[in-house]
């Protein structure tokens, strides 16, 4: 295949890609820091995706086609789950479930064709990573009609739908680099093992980021205290803090708090003050 001139922007959106996607995942959550890196992120996967997609068509590679295709769909669907509220859903959650359903099928028949020796591995991929990954995008479509069926996604499952896409969507970068590009390192360094860590990083903390979120507090919506209503009519002479503040008949019609003067429609209107 002749020199194309989309080569530059592939590989430089997939470095800012793998390098932003580091920092949001090192970064705090939620602060702006995380927030410029994940914006970077969102916008450097994309191109990598569609740019791969290209070159993957112009040297007929199927799996890097697919897996360009898998990327930017996961990364457009974090960013959106992100921007959205509670519950919020749109007819591009129905257009975009097309893509891992149909590209499941595709790896899964590509994998069948391989086993029965009506098709080679494409670029020496293993037979196993067929039925792997279309299995994980078959499961993103389940997941996809489940989350449509209920109305959207709530509280932390709306983070974890978040943090796994923008993770296996860096996954897919790193993996590609690293264990596809191998000719871009050093000799000595091409088959090493150790190239297997920076690949496999983006999952180990998909997994530690899931655990902090399913079983912390910290991403969990605290209850609201329970508001009791104060009975105005038998409040008097009682005291309700531990400075002895009490409740006096002032006007007709009014009560006296702490110097204030209150009608019983303000106080029986909306108690948090007067909270146990």
């Amino acid at each position: 295949m002749p020199y194309s001139p989309l080569l530059p922007v592939h590989i430089s959106s997939g470095v800012l890609g793998i390098l932003s996607g580091a920092a949001a995942m090192s970064f705090r959550k939620g602060g702006s820091r995380h927030a410029l890196a994940g914006k970077v992120f969102v916008v450097a996967m994309p191109i990598l995706g569609s740019s791969a997609v290209y070159l993957a068509l112009m040297k007929h590679q199927m799996s890097n086609l697919l897996g360009g295709t898998f990327a930017f769909y996961l990364v457009a669907t974090a960013w959106a789950t992100a921007r959205r509220r509670d519950g919020e859903t749109s007819i591009f959650d129905w257009v975009a479930l097309l893509v891992p359903l149909l590209v499941g099928i595709a790896l899964w028949i590509s994998g069948l064709e391989v086993v029965h020796g009506h098709a080679r591995p494409a670029n020496g991929v293993p037979v196993a990573m067929y039925f792997f990954m279309g299995s994980v995008m078959l499961l993103v479509a389940a997941g996809d009609i489940r989350m449509l069926q209920r109305g959207g996604v709530f509280g932390a499952k709306r983070i974890v739908r978040h943090l796994w896409r923008m993770c296996f969507g860096l996954f897919i970068a790193t993996g590609s680099f690293f264990l596809g590009q191998q000719q871009v390192f050093p000799a000595w360094l091409r088959g090493s093992s150790v190239l297997f860590v920076p690949a496999l990083l983006p999952l180990v903390l998909l997994i530690f980021w899931l655990f902090r979120v399913w079983f912390s507090s910290a991403y969990r919506k605290k209850p609201r205290p329970r508001q009791e209503v104060l009975n105005v009519e038998n409040a008097f002479d009682n005291p309700l803090f531990s400075g002895g503040t009490t409740l006096r008949e002032g006007a007709p019609g009014r009560t006296l708090l702490g110097g204030h003067d209150f009608s019983r429609a303000e106080m029986t209107q909306d108690n948090r003050g007067f909270s146990r």
